[in-house]
């Protein structure tokens, strides 16, 4: 085969593109007529990606109008999902529709931070230990190297953890709008350096990054120490509104919840949601965020209560989501459409972006999960999705 061309003195336009198709089209014979229909001077995604070649159009919708009532978020939104899965939309404004009837969700953002974690080996474990206690009392001196790097990423804490003559220093951040990830890989490499420098006793190895972040991964850390956002969204739903939109009661969401929480015991699950990463995704790709973190993000808590008076509270906790308004893919033209719809674009966007996200994610769930009980599921995909076709009994839609 031949090389992909790259054009060294500028390998962002439109020629450089079109060279690159046709060699992929020479070699495999499949035409390219989509990929190359675009609308943006491909010399802005020059430092997003490398060998622009076109673009991959993904569907987008809106679902909505979301009610939220956060510390950072307020009002109504047009939630923008990009998804190739049919129900998608109509599933999550249903959800969207009874939160707003019953007075909308309520958000809050209960930590904020973003992790890189080093690793020290020392000749044996007392030197560690002894390493950890300088570590202790030179924080102010650590966290002073470390922001020498970055105007927006402020050294919270550090957190240590001790294995054998290992000692992991799990460094935490805050990082403003940005998602934050190579903001704090340049502040920790600049003090990690710096620490090797005053030659503690006894090192004899360093790794920078040793997993312990944990990074585009899930891990009981993130979700009991957080990162990037912990959110919270929750709304009590009246009974009535429940059977009128939703089709079934409190009582069987609650005993459905019962028994998934079982289902996600047994089967070893890191959360006890149903679909979190549903919504986080399509509204990771609509809005510029890094799709890999959906790994860690959509991780989360489901948490129900069956009121005396037949309501039915349900809260979500996402504990390790990573969203951006600032840098990254946000600045990309769709994306910053998108985040500008949703008035979050850029500085001061991120804790209310961090805010919808959460209350969508509780969107979905209350609509999957009343799928699932009132036995919709399978007719909702008979009349939207790739099912098929059925004889749809009463079909899910953001109007039923």
């Amino acid at each position: 085969m031949h090389r992909l061309p790259r054009d060294n003195d500028d390998d962002y336009t439109r020629e450089a593109a079109a060279a690159r198709r046709q060699v992929v089209s020479a070699e495999t014979g499949a035409r390219l007529d989509h990929v190359a229909a675009f609308s943006f001077d491909p010399g802005v995604v020059s430092g997003n990606m490398e060998g622009f070649s076109g673009v991959a159009q993904v569907p987008l919708g809106f679902a909505g109008p979301l009610l939220v009532h956060g510390e950072h978020a307020s009002g109504e939104y047009f939630v923008p999902l990009a998804t190739t899965e049919g129900t998608l939309v109509a599933s999550y404004s249903r959800g969207m529709r009874i939160t707003r009837e019953a007075g909308g969700i309520t958000t809050t953002v209960i930590d904020d931070a973003m992790q890189r974690a080093p690793v020290f080996v020392f000749r044996d474990a007392r030197a560690a230990r002894d390493f950890g206690h300088w570590v202790d009392e030179s924080f102010a001196a650590i966290k002073a190297k470390a922001e020498e790097t970055t105007r927006f990423g402020k050294l919270r804490d550090i957190e240590q953890y001790a294995l054998g003559r290992m000692r992991f220093l799990r460094f935490n951040f805050t990082t403003g709008d940005a998602a934050g990830q190579n903001m704090v890989t340049k502040a920790v490499h600049e003090a990690c350096w710096w620490i090797i420098d005053q030659h503690p006793d006894g090192l004899e190895d360093f790794v920078l990054a040793a997993n312990l972040d944990t990074d585009k991964k899930h891990s009981a850390l993130n979700s009991l120490h957080t990162r990037g956002k912990r959110v919270v969204a929750e709304v009590t739903l009246p009974a009535q509104l429940i059977e009128e939109v939703l089709h079934t009661s409190a009582e069987t969401l609650y005993r459905l919840c019962q028994l998934t929480n079982i289902g996600s015991l047994l089967a070893g699950a890191v959360n006890n949601g149903a679909q979190y990463a549903n919504g986080i995704a399509a509204m990771f790709i609509a809005c510029g965020q890094d799709v890999a973190n959906v790994a860690e993000s959509s991780a989360g808590f489901n948490f129900t209560e069956l009121r005396d008076d037949g309501s039915y509270y349900v809260s979500i906790t996402i504990p390790s989501l990573v969203v951006a308004t600032y840098g990254g893919g946000t600045g990309l033209p769709t994306q910053r459409e998108c985040l500008e719809e949703l008035g979050c674009y850029g500085p001061d966007g991120a804790r209310a972006f961090a805010e919808i996200v959460a209350a969508t994610v509780l969107c979905g769930e209350l609509s999957l999960g009343s799928a699932i009980a009132a036995d919709e599921w399978v007719s909702s995909h008979d009349a939207y999705g790739r099912n098929r076709p059925g004889e749809p009994s009463t079909p899910l839609s953001a109007n039923s």
